[in-house]
């Protein structure tokens, strides 16, 4: 059975920054095939190659699987292919730091539910005005495309609460793995009809599965380490990071030039992750 090798000396901001620069850079990658495969084709091949690249290498077959452990795993997988697909049908349509500055309601909700002391209260609110600066200088984008972004943000609390669930239970990243496979399922009346795009050319499916390894397995596994470590409220908090990360990969990959109001939003997402680091909440 292969594993990543152990983390807990490790502690989780640097590692989740890791899955955060791999998710976007795959992101970045997805972007680049949209003129090949609609934007559901991709969400679907990533989907779905990441789940068979999981189950392959963690051996996911050979588990005593429990009718719970199952229903908790199929639950996370759909919330987080239909977050997968939302996102990739927004960014579509508007640069990729500020879909997901916009989707990021998501985990501020998930974050104002289990908000419990002064200084976390803070954290959100510092953390909340940043993403609304940085969603609301988007001028160029369409409300199809910031319907998308919201649609994904509601899934992708979702992901964070079902995910939770699944990272602390015996299945943890095989429940990833088998999550991702019914996930996958659940979109296919999406994009089923750009998979043969795709297997047409040898090119265009490397990518797209390479989208899946960067922005699906990689992420999404340390994800599940850092998931076993912290709280939800904490977690949440920490999914800050990802529009910082967006739109940095955004300049760099995709020439998404940031603006002086997007880099103030920046600034108030960092305020808030050093507001919200706590003691307490570090080991939770």
């Amino acid at each position: 059975m292969v594993r990543l090798p152990r983390s807990e000396s490790v502690a989780p901001e640097p590692l989740f920054m890791v899955g955060a620069v791999s998710q976007y850079l795959g992101a970045a990658v997805a972007v680049h095939l949209f003129d090949e495969i609609a934007p559901a084709g991709v969400a679907l091949v990533r989907v779905l190659g990441a789940a068979v690249m999981i189950i392959l290498l963690r051996r996911s077959w050979q588990r005593r699987w429990k009718a719970n452990d199952l229903a908790w795993a199929s639950a996370f997988g759909v919330a987080l292919a239909a977050m997968n697909l939302s996102i990739y049908l927004s960014i579509d349509e508007l640069p990729l730091g500020n879909a997901v500055a916009i989707e990021f309601t998501g985990p501020i909700l998930v974050a104002a539910a289990f908000t419990r002391t002064l200084r976390s209260g803070a954290a959100l609110l510092v953390a909340a005005g940043g993403v609304v600066v940085l969603a609301g200088v988007e001028a160029e984008g369409t409300m199809r495309g910031v319907g998308f972004a919201l649609l994904a943000g509601m899934f992708w609390a979702g992901y964070i609460v079902l995910g939770h669930r699944v990272a602390r239970g015996p299945a943890a990243v095989d429940g990833l793995g088998l999550g991702m496979l019914v996930g996958a399922a659940a979109i296919s009346g999406f994009g089923a009809t750009e998979v043969g795009t795709a297997l047409d050319s040898p090119a265009v499916l490397v990518l797209a599965l390479a989208t899946g390894l960067l922005s699906n397995v990689i992420p999404y596994w340390i994800d599940q380490l850092v998931m076993k470590r912290i709280t939800q409220h904490r977690f949440a908090l920490l999914q800050a990071l990802l529009p910082v990360t967006a739109v940095l990969v955004g300049l760099v990959a995709l020439f998404q030039v940031p603006s002086p109001q997007e880099l103030g939003g920046i600034a108030l997402v960092i305020i808030a992750i050093a507001l919200s680091q706590t003691r307490a909440e570090l080991a939770g």
